[in-house]
């Protein structure tokens, strides 16, 4: 069901200066009407959620396709050493600007044209060698990444590889490979995750020849530079979504703002507005009303690259705090054999592992064809939150020295580590295509999908008592099996035995999937039709899912790195799956004793200005005369 009531069309709000906002139900009937239904290829997470361990879906650990063509690995190396002799991040940073020769170079490497068939002059990688090249960038340059991952995985060259036309294609993709750089616009002034309150509007022309664009979006990375964008506007005749290729040299037009922000000094993003913009019949992408399904299809590979770029963020971090936890001396020995120290830097190592083994896994299952949404949505949620922790522990270990700016050590003698640039670079990625909170929230609802598929009639409120009479049959014979297999199963020695001394944590993940699986359940039992509002519980699933998910990852990719010869993986899959069990228990504890209630009573009252007291004693903010809110 499309959302169907929007009373006032974008032009009678501008007349009334007044923004009508789409209902709880309306935003919820969008999303449900634009998400995937169907399962069709296999899903690990999925399968986690309804209580299957299926270690046949990554182990064997999964091989990465194409990583080690020859004529990937010279390339590779080739933009290795372009990064480390001809990128001055420091001066990137500095000036908030990348070079114009440097784009220039990047075009003729073919970088903006990594994923794009060789038939249109791309590079043709596959997920892999993309991600791999992407860690690579991430290890470097914060703004390269912004550029190169905003371009190709949400940008025009991803929706036009899974749903272009053959002539868009054709008329596109050339172009796009020679190093013209493309943005996606999705976010506006008042809706960023809740597209159901688009009002960037496209109608047909009269004579129907062509679409007429009008709206503003915000935050389009690339936007001051991009030549083409990927628009999603609202039909106000029935309040679908499309997607339209927008070139940024039309008349209507106009970058009205470049956005500047804490880190990334250098990113391209725009403000651009869009007025009685002439959007050729052939430039819609897809399908008329499926602008929000193709964003959400896109975003599930597209989402890949940020796994790979603060695996590679994180591995940089690593060896700045290896090294200087070897160089400095205190107390008479190198910080880092202070227990205090080493500690922080075992877990490092044992989190990168984790994160580098969560990114391969997702990726290789891309490129075999899985349905990785909810891989993908892992990765980014586990690893840029991981990520997050190293690059702090990084800058506490660093001290004064990770504080101080990369310029301000050289100026005094010192060698240039920027972990003071790299951690305001790194904060955006948990906010990045779809903010931590989102990740959970769209994870969520799939963990309980098939609950609702069986059950849903149950706890709609909606539903009649015959609907719900009618149903019991059916939800009687999936449970009377479903429910008591997840009570059984053999989980203890010597099953898994082939895992050597990870053993152990694969049979905690088995004994965790099938518990997880009841928890789900019982939420649903005990909360019914507000199931959806119990954020909270949600996200702790969400959690627990995550871990066992990262666990059986690294348990996967050890096993095959020790097959390969190297023995160290394991003892880093060991500590990590030693700290996420405890993790784990701990979710699975405060999924029913915890403080909830309490935390939103609390916040309640301070929305309610209950608690204002406690601002009492500061200078406050300073608003424009006229304005009373923040937006």
């Amino acid at each position: 069901m499309y959302l169907e009531v929007r009373i006032k069309t974008l032009s009678q709000e501008k007349k009334e200066n007044k923004t009508v906002m789409a209902t709880e139900q309306e935003a919820r009937n969008l999303a449900e009407s634009s998400r995937e239904t169907n399962w069709t290829n296999p899903s690990f997470l999925k399968e986690i959620f309804l209580g299957n361990l299926r270690l046949d879906l990554i182990h064997p650990f999964p091989k990465s396709k194409g990583v080690d063509r020859p004529e990937f690995k010279e390339y590779f190396e080739k933009f290795r050493n372009f990064l480390r002799d001809e990128v001055d991040s420091d001066k990137i940073d500095r000036e908030g600007k990348i070079p114009s020769e440097l784009l220039e170079k990047l075009a003729k490497m073919g970088a903006f044209g990594f994923k794009i068939s060789k038939e249109y002059g791309g590079l043709e990688f596959s997920q892999a060698e993309y991600n791999h090249l992407m860690q690579l960038i991430g290890s470097k340059d914060g703004n390269l990444v912004a550029l190169l991952s905003a371009h190709q995985s949400i940008g025009v060259p991803q929706p036009l590889k899974l749903f272009g036309t053959k002539e868009q294609k054709e008329k596109y993709l050339p172009r796009i490979a020679k190093g013209e750089v493309t943005a996606f616009a999705l976010t506006e002034p008042h809706v960023g995750s809740d597209p159901a309150n688009l009002s960037t509007e496209v109608v047909e022309s009269e004579d129907g020849s062509h679409y007429i664009l009008n709206g503003t979006k915000l935050w389009c990375t690339n936007g001051t530079i991009a030549t083409l964008l990927v628009v999603m506007a609202r039909h106000p005749e029935d309040n679908r979504l499309s997607a339209f290729i927008v070139e940024t040299k039309w008349e209507g037009v106009s970058i009205d703002h470049r956005c500047h922000f804490m880190g990334l000094k250098a990113i391209e993003n725009a403000v651009i507005t869009f007025k009685n913009v002439k959007v050729p019949k052939e430039d819609l992408i897809w399908k008329r009303g499926a602008g929000l399904k193709l964003a959400l299809i896109t975003l599930n590979t597209g989402r890949l690259a940020l796994p790979a770029t603060t695996t590679g963020n994180a591995k940089t971090c690593l060896e700045i705090t290896r090294r200087w936890s070897q160089d400095r001396i205190q107390w008479g020995k190198p910080v880092g054999k202070h227990e205090a120290i080493s500690q922080k830097i075992a877990d490092m190592a044992a989190t990168t592992f984790a994160m580098e083994s969560v990114m391969e896994l997702s990726t290789a299952m891309a490129d075999q064809g899985y349905d990785i949404r909810l891989e993908s949505s892992v990765g980014k949620m586990y690893n840029t939150e991981a990520g997050w922790k190293i690059v702090d522990e990084t800058l506490q270990i660093r001290g004064g020295r990770g504080y101080e700016t990369s310029d301000s050590l050289a100026a005094r003698g010192e060698v240039r580590v920027p972990v003071e640039r790299m951690m305001r670079d790194y904060r955006i990625n948990l906010i990045f295509e779809g903010s931590s909170e989102v990740m959970r929230l769209f994870m969520a609802r799939e963990a309980v999908d098939k609950h609702l598929s069986v059950a849903g009639v149950i706890i709609d409120p909606k539903a009649s008592i015959f609907q719900k009479m009618m149903a019991l049959p059916k939800i009687g014979l999936f449970y009377a099996w479903w429910y008591p297999t997840r009570w059984l199963g053999f989980s203890c020695w010597p099953r898994y035995s082939e895992f050597g001394p990870l053993a152990s944590h694969m049979r905690f993940i088995d004994r965790s999937t099938r518990k997880l699986s009841r928890e789900i359940f019982h939420g649903m039992m005990v909360y019914q039709a507000g199931m959806e509002r119990k954020q909270a519980f949600l996200f702790r699933v969400v959690e627990i899912g995550s871990e066992l998910f990262t666990m059986a990852a690294t348990i996967s990719n050890a096993t095959k790195l020790k097959a390969e010869g190297n023995k160290k993986a394991q003892t880093l899959a060991d500590l990590f799956c030693s700290n996420a069990r405890r993790h784990v228990k701990a979710k699975f504890k405060s999924l029913w004793a915890n403080e909830d209630k309490l935390k939103y009573k609390v916040a309640k009252e301070i929305l309610e200005d209950e608690h204002t007291w406690l601002e009492k004693g500061i200078v406050g903010l300073q608003m424009p005369e006229g304005q009373d809110k923040l937006i």
